[in-house]
């Protein structure tokens, strides 16, 4: 009993710390610590023999995603691809539909591979002044931001190459398609629900009298900038590496004969895990490859910023790894302790003569909230159980597939509570407040875990992937 007082203690503290907006990596440790005191385990030996070398297998597997991806969101924004891409589509759609422009000027950029944080940046400027012509008020903003950015373009919709969907592949042996149907349908269903609630919300707003308000914070100064790219040249790094890791997964990686010399001296990989890292490979090689074309799109803009895109990447991706990576840290101490056993076993004792994805889902759902991150709970959750639900699965004849999916989905669910760093993040960008802007995050928050399990019911009945 004891032991589980310290680790709801400990949870409590560091949600707590963070909400503050101290450092993870500093605190995840020490929490971890004072968990592993109530359930008496020494310090040091599990600092140094549990939390860290979590800590450095999560940054060795993920690192390379979290840097190619940073400095490809940085390259599309010195290019001035991001910003050409978001202003089209709001100039499009016009004040008519401010909100759904700036739903799809995040869709378009995160579905690409753009980091979340890049996408707010990009997008804020042109949402915040479509948001002031249309007299929507400001507070509904982050909401609508984290529509287009946190959600369906993230983890559901099949080949985003977000690290949300990259992880289950170590673990399911699948790639970034994996159960087409079942994400798709969630993206819809995201979408719809989600646009369907801001628009409530804007004309319930607008009953009331309220317009965009005044005397914001952070309020932007929109300068016409000349030297952007083309809007259908813009496209094209974020369509390359769509491209490129479709033909490398689908077509080219599958015809190698790569476990004869994978699995060999001085490789020595596991056979069972190829094909997720050849998986791996294929989205570098893309990156890598949109990378170049986001630098070379337009040279005018891009001449003596190389080195900035790619300095301001590679620092950007050492703090958002290790803040993920501590995490997993906290959670890998967590499951050590005896008192976790408790937790563990009502989690995968849900439903245990049907289908793993309820349990896996709540289990996802449930760790990616209590860290704030959902590549950091979802990596906690696969590396505790994805075994047993991949045995579970095989038993009941489910396809890997639909592990993959219903993780991915679940992870992108409750890990935004207030102490999420990405919320932090987007609040600071636009201004506003957790008071002011939090409710809606949160609903749309509730909306796409409440989608994974309707799909989840549903696929128990129509039986699609």
């Amino acid at each position: 009993m004891l032991g589980v007082i310290g680790i709801l203690l400990s949870l409590g503290l560091l949600m707590f710390m963070a909400y503050k907006g101290y450092s993870v990596i500093v605190f995840a440790p020490v929490f971890a610590l004072l968990a592993a005191v109530f359930s008496g385990m020494a310090i040091l030996p599990t600092y140094t023999e549990v939390f860290l070398p979590n800590l450095a297998n999560y940054v060795k597997i993920y690192f390379p995603f979290f840097l190619l991806g940073a400095v490809f969101g940085k390259a599309m924004e010195e290019s001035g691809a991001a910003k050409s891409i978001a202003k089209a589509i709001v100039n499009k759609l016009g004040t008519k539909q401010a909100m759904l422009a700036v739903v799809l000027s995040c869709a378009v950029l995160t579905y690409g591979g753009v980091s979340l944080f890049v996408v707010a940046f990009a997008v804020y400027p042109f949402a915040a002044a479509l948001f002031k012509e249309a007299d929507i008020p400001k507070r509904l903003l982050p909401g609508t931001i984290a529509l287009g950015a946190f959600t369906f373009t993230m983890d559901a919709l099949p080949g985003t190459p977000q690290i949300q969907n990259t992880i289950p592949m170590k673990f399911f042996n699948t790639d970034l398609y994996a159960a087409p149907v079942f994400g798709i349908l969630g993206t819809i269903l995201v979408l719809g629900v989600g646009m369907t609630y801001l628009e409530l919300r804007k004309r319930n707003a607008r009953s009331h009298g309220e317009g965009y308000g005044e005397n914001h914070k952070q309020e932007p100064e929109i300068i016409e900038d000349n030297s952007l790219p083309s809007a259908w040249l813009s496209t094209l790094p974020l369509i390359s590496v769509l491209g490129v890791t479709l033909v490398l997964q689908k077509f080219v990686f599958p015809k190698w004969d790569i476990l004869s010399w994978a699995t060999q001296a001085p490789y020595k990989m596991a056979s069972a895990g190829v094909v997720g890292t050849m998986n791996n490979w294929a989205l570098m090689i893309a990156l890598l490859i949109g990378i170049l074309i986001a630098l070379i799109i337009n040279p005018k803009r891009i001449h003596g910023n190389v080195a900035r895109a790619i300095n301001a990447g590679a620092l950007g991706s050492l703090l958002a790894v290790m803040n993920t990576a501590s995490e997993v840290g906290f959670g890998n101490v967590i499951k050590s302790l005896p008192g976790f056993q408790t937790i563990a076993h009502s989690l995968t004792n849900i439903n245990p003569n049907g289908s793993p994805l309820l349990s896996e889902a709540i289990t996802v759902n449930v760790l990616a909230g209590v860290t704030g991150s959902a590549s950091g709970g979802m990596s906690i959750a696969l590396d505790t159980f994805g075994k047993d639900y991949l045995a579970w699965a095989s038993r009941v004849n489910l396809s890997p597939e639909l592990l993959h999916r219903v993780a991915s989905m679940a992870s992108g669910g409750m890990d935004t509570l207030p102490h999420n760093g990405a919320v932090i993040t987007l609040l600071a960008i636009t201004g506003l407040t957790h008071k002011q802007s939090y409710r809606d995050i949160f609903a749309i928050t509730l909306i796409k875990t409440g989608t994974v399990f309707a799909l989840i019911g549903l696929q128990t009945v129509f039986h699609f992937v």
